[in-house]
C-alpha cells in the first residue's frame, strides 16, 4: 500500500470539516472550548477570588482604579436565570463594593448597604446569562441553547473560530474562539438602550489566560467595551478556585445599615 501523503491527509480533513453543518461546527467549537478551560474541572468549580486591579472609563478616559477583588460563587442552574452570586469589593479593606445574589443587589459602604437600581441589575443579569464563561460552566444543557458557526476569520491578526450562541428566549452573544488554543479571546452581543431606543454594542476582550488551579484556565485581563469606548477593566495577578467561600462573603451583613434606594 502506498504511503498517504500530507497532500491527501490535508484534503480529506478538509472535506470532513466541510461535511459538518454550521450547527456542528458551532457546537463542536464550544466543547472544544469547554475543554481548553479545564473540561471537568471546570464544571465543577465552585466558587472563584479575582485579585487585582481594576479601572473604570467614561468617554474612553481614565475616571477611577482601584485594588478590587471579585468573589463568585455558582449554585445550581435554572435556565435563563443567573445562578450565581457575586461581590466585587474595592480598596485594601474591601470596604467598599458590589454585591449580586439571587435575593437582589446592593451597593455597599461604610454608610450601609443601598439597593441598587433596577437597570444595574438588570444590566448585570443579562451580561451575566451572556457571559461565555458563565454559559460554558452553566448553560451548555439548557433546552433550544443553540450554536451556529460563521466559520473561521481574523480577529487582529489572530486566527479564530466564529460562533453564534442563542438561548430560548433568542438572546445571541457572538463569541470568537482562537483556532489554536480553543480559548474565547472576545465576544460580542447587542442591548437595546430604552434612552434612545436604539442598541448598544457591548463587547468583551479576554487575554492572559493562566492556570487557577486544578487545571482550570482563566484569563487575568478582561476589557469591556460599549460601542468601541472602553468602560471597565481588571487586570489580576491572581485567580484562585475552590477556595470554599461562605455565605457571610455572599449575604449582608446583619450589622449593615438598608439604605433607602436611590432617587
Amino acid at each position: 500500500m502506498k504511503n498517504i501523503g500530507p497532500l491527501f491527509l490535508s484534503l480529506a480533513l478538509g472535506a470532513s470539516m466541510a461535511a459538518e453543518t454550521a450547527h456542528e461546527r458551532g457546537k463542536r467549537v464550544v466543547n472544544e472550548a469547554l475543554q481548553a478551560v479545564g473540561g471537568k474541572a471546570y464544571l465543577a468549580m465552585e466558587d472563584r477570588v479575582e485579585s487585582g486591579r481594576a479601572y473604570s472609563f467614561y468617554r474612553q478616559e481614565l475616571q477611577g482604579l482601584s485594588i478590587a477583588k471579585i468573589y463568585t460563587r455558582y449554585v445550581a442552574p435554572v435556565a435563563g436565570k443567573p445562578c450565581v452570586s457575586e461581590r466585587q469589593s474595592f480598596g485594601k479593606d474591601e470596604s467598599a463594593g458590589v454585591l449580586f445574589n439571587q435575593e437582589g443587589a446592593w451597593e455597599i459602604n461604610f454608610h450601609g448597604a443601598r439597593p441598587m437600581e433596577p437597570k444595574r441589575v438588570d444590566n448585570w443579569r443579562e451580561g451575566t446569562l451572556r457571559n461565555i464563561f458563565y454559559i460554558l460552566r452553566q448553560r451548555l444543557d439548557e433546552p433550544a441553547m443553540d450554536f451556529y458557526s460563521r466559520g473561521s476569520d481574523l480577529y487582529e491578526n489572530l486566527p479564530v473560530e466564529i460562533v453564534d450562541i442563542t438561548d430560548a428566549d433568542g438572546a445571541t452573544v457572538t463569541v470568537y474562539f482562537s483556532t489554536s488554543t480553543k480559548l474565547p479571546v472576545r465576544q460580542v452581543f447587542k442591548r437595546r438602550n430604552a434612552e434612545y431606543q436604539d442598541f448598544d454594542t457591548e463587547e468583551t476582550l479576554f487575554a492572559r489566560y493562566r492556570d487557577a488551579g486544578g487545571g482550570v484556565k482563566w484569563p487575568l485581563s478582561i476589557r469591556r467595551q460599549r460601542n468601541g469606548d472602553k468602560i471597565y477593566e481588571i487586570n489580576s495577578e491572581t485567580v484562585e478556585i475552590n477556595r470554599n467561600l461562605g455565605d457571610d462573603v455572599f449575604k449582608l451583613s446583619p450589622k449593615l445599615k438598608i439604605l433607602p434606594p436611590a432617587k
